[in-house]
């Protein structure tokens, strides 16, 4: 066993000791399908929002395996309904993911990949729906944690990039509910360089 994992190891560092390094830098701009999960009050419930977000990424790597951090601007939420009531709960946010891929297919033209990793959000402003006292900034949380993954697509300089992202607690109130975020991303991505 210990001969079988120092020889991939070897194997691993000599693959990346000759293999090529590479650095894009892009933007990327796409829709988000989000959803918040609500527990608490059994009577609210949520219906998915489309939203738009868009900003930058990079990805530097070797061969087939990469990192690609990226910072994009977006609105999430959904819509709630409790007791009568309804309305658009959206919060703005920017995200900074920063994903570890692996390219499964790799050719001069076009490249598949899996990605996934830790996305961290910054919650800028948050809209309520009206007439929900309820609902305020008190309970917000600042700052989120959450997980991406998914799969993508390269074609010479575009990329295209298909993600789950589930997010931790969104919205935090004891006595009332608290929410989690979970959104489907489909993203278009340009390479600069």
């Amino acid at each position: 066993m210990k001969r079988f994992l120092f020889a991939s190891l070897f194997v691993l560092i000599a693959s990346v000791g000759f293999s090529q390094p590479v650095f894009d830098l892009g933007v990327k701009a796409g829709v988000h399908y989000s959803n918040m999960s609500l527990d608490g009050e059994p009577d609210l419930s949520s219906d998915a929002i489309t939203k738009m977000h868009w900003g930058a990424f990079g990805r530097v790597g070797f061969n087939r395996v990469y990192v690609q951090p990226e910072v994009y601007f977006s609105k999430k939420g959904g819509d709630l309904s409790f007791s009568g009531l309804s309305g658009g709960f959206d919060y703005k946010n920017i995200d900074v993911p920063v994903l570890l891929g692996y390219k499964l297919v790799k050719t001069p033209m076009i490249d598949f990949r899996v990605m996934a990793g830790p996305v961290f959000s910054f919650v800028t402003d948050a809209d309520y729906p009206e007439g929900w006292n309820d609902l305020n900034d008190e309970f917000l949380n600042d700052n989120l944690f959450g997980v991406q993954y998914g799969l993508g697509v390269d074609v010479l300089f575009f990329t295209l990039d298909a993600r789950m992202e589930h997010s931790g607690i969104v919205y935090d109130d004891p006595d009332f509910v608290n929410g989690k975020s979970t959104s489907f991303l489909l993203t278009l991505g340009f390479k600069i360089l």
